[in-house]
């Protein structure tokens, strides 16, 4: 892992964090799946939830991956880490709090499913992606559920076969009232269109 990753992953350096945009994404590439992984061991910890320090540093290093997977176009190379991370983010509470605040683990999961889902015309991607995303739609948070959806349409527009497998959990989410969901039977490019 590149030393300043490792400075700041380690000693949890808000200080420091900021320094990662000063490198060039080509040199912090490398590291990137290992800082995906030290991140989920952060955000796991039994404190994270109220440590504010340790939250500022992960949502600085995870916007800092996600540009440099961007840019350096390796979301295949990096996706097994990033959906390891958005996965263990389904172990804890998503739902807002009484301030209207995401919850900390909301964030990270938002912020990854925009990099990951991006990727929708990328069927390696997805595979890795869309058993996970459709996870997200029965957690009880309105505005990833809304989101995860849009991305979920464009993923059937893409390659609909991907989420033939999860049928049975979209239509229990549209059964519960996720809000959003219906859109990918809207856009499914299977799906009979009213004559």
């Amino acid at each position: 892992m590149h030393h300043l990753f490792r400075l700041v992953l380690a000693q949890k350096d808000l200080s420091r964090a900021g320094d990662l945009f000063s490198l060039e994404d080509a040199e912090i590439e490398g590291s990137l799946s290992e800082a995906l992984e030290q991140i989920r061991i952060i955000s796991s910890a039994a404190d994270y939830q109220t440590n504010d320090n340790d939250q500022a540093v992960v949502e600085i290093c995870i916007t800092r991956i996600t540009a440099a997977i961007r840019e350096t176009a390796s979301i295949e190379k990096h996706g097994k880490a990033l959906v390891a991370l958005w996965e263990s983010c389904l172990e804890h509470n998503l739902k807002p709090s009484g301030k209207d605040e995401d919850a900390p683990h909301a964030k990270i999961a938002s912020d990854i499913m925009s990099c990951v889902l991006q990727n929708y015309n990328r069927p390696p991607v997805m595979a890795l992606a869309v058993p996970v995303a459709v996870k997200f739609l029965q957690r009880g948070n309105k505005e990833l559920c809304r989101n995860m959806s849009s991305y979920l349409s464009l993923a059937a527009i893409a390659k609909a076969e991907l989420l033939a497998e999860h049928t049975e959990t979209i239509v229990r989410s549209v059964l519960q009232g996720a809000e959003g969901v219906f859109a990918i039977f809207i856009w499914t490019p299977e799906r009979p269109q009213p004559q």
